[in-house]
């Protein structure tokens, strides 16, 4: 299974949204998981990851993941060749290396990072940003490439993004 990621930021409140997939290509979600929890801290500039990871680790305590399963952030999962890692890195750690994390980012992050590739999708001359840990970023890549729908998003991940703001 597949399980892809976002939260969006309200005034007094976030709200993350999981939507579970069985194949990269899959067209419908098999699931959808939402919690509403409180902001436990303000946006940080280089430090996304403190306001986004406790908000995904609580909605995972409603899913049951399995061996083999694929999670997706909406970021980044690594940062940069030294070795910074972003939001997805930090849950990869925090779920003890044991599940892919694929990062799928829309807007590009600067410092150089051999582990990145560049995403296009459809006629889209604009990249997705794809970073992971636990797999290959190479063997990840033509999957996303192959997600369903024409357009630079995924459609799931589009209909995840819109849920999430719900």
């Amino acid at each position: 299974m597949i399980y892809a990621f976002d939260t969006y930021y309200y005034d007094d409140h976030a709200n993350t949204v999981c939507i579970a997939f069985q194949d990269w290509n899959s067209e419908h979600e098999s699931e959808i998981f939402t919690e509403k929890t409180e902001v436990s801290s303000d946006y940080e500039s280089g430090a996304f990851y403190k306001r986004e990871l406790p908000c995904i680790l609580s909605l995972l305590k409603k899913i049951e993941l399995k061996d083999g399963d694929i999670i997706i952030v909406d970021g980044y999962v690594t940062l940069d060749n030294d070795g910074k890692i972003g939001l997805g890195g930090y849950l990869y750690e925090a779920l003890g290396r044991k599940y892919v994390i694929a990062g799928i980012a829309k807007n590009e992050f600067t410092s150089p990072d051999s582990q990145r590739r560049n995403v296009l999708r459809g006629e889209s001359k604009t990249p997705l940003f794809l970073t992971a840990k636990g797999a290959d970023v190479d063997e990840i890549l033509p999957k996303v490439e192959q997600m369903h729908g024409n357009y630079r998003m995924p459609t799931l991940l589009k209909k995840l993004d819109q849920l999430s703001r719900a």
